[in-house]
């Protein structure tokens, strides 16, 4: 993972509450959209499986809600962490299982409106604390997608991983890395093929 992000998430307080500290690790950390993190519920997560599953966003610039996914391919299941698995497990297994675990209710048991450039303004100040360039939500999505291409997962992969309708979407997105990881298998190729005699 790049040390940018790395001091980001250091600087998460991960205390034993879920809080928006939360939501930034499991989109760092996911690669998830910021409306597809607030539809989570305990049900989700499949902690022995070490798996998330995807299935509906939250109406946040709406009426609040769940809706369905930006298209059938953001359905879908995603490995996570054992680390993710560990904290976040005893912070959710006796709450609702259906209820979105990051939307908190008012006295009258109705859902709070939630707004991104709340999130993004919070994720703003964490930067600054950490010492890093500062990132929006949804370039938190970004940067996860970049440091997995990086690493030398197929793009293929990614692409699924961030729901992504097809891997042309994720080619488009992500063409300064995919560029760079060319150059580097023109290299490699051009090494090994100087070995052959």
């Amino acid at each position: 993972m790049n040390t940018a992000l790395n001091r980001l998430i250091e600087a998460l307080e991960l205390q034993e509450c879920l809080s928006r500290d939360w939501v930034i690790l499991l989109l760092a950390k996911t690669g998830v959209r910021f409306s597809e993190v607030l539809a989570l519920t305990p049900a989700d997560f499949d902690f022995e499986k070490l798996t998330v599953t995807i299935d509906k966003t939250w109406n946040y610039k709406g009426d609040s809600g769940f809706i369905p996914t930006k298209n059938l391919s953001s359905i879908r299941t995603i490995g996570i962490d054992w680390q993710i698995t560990a904290q976040l497990k005893p912070l959710i297994e006796n709450l609702p299982a259906d209820e979105p675990i990051f939307v908190p209710k008012d006295g009258g048991g109705n859902y709070q409106k939630v707004y991104n450039s709340t999130y993004n303004n919070f994720l703003s100040k964490k930067c600054q604390e950490a010492g890093v360039p500062e990132i929006t939500m949804h370039g938190l999505r970004h940067t996860h997608g970049s440091v997995l291409l990086g690493q030398g997962v197929s793009i293929l992969s990614v692409s699924k991983r961030l729901g992504h309708s097809n891997v042309t979407t994720t080619q488009e997105v992500y063409l300064h890395i995919t560029d760079e990881l060319a150059r580097k298998d023109k290299q490699l190729m051009l090494g090994a093929l100087a070995g052959i005699r």
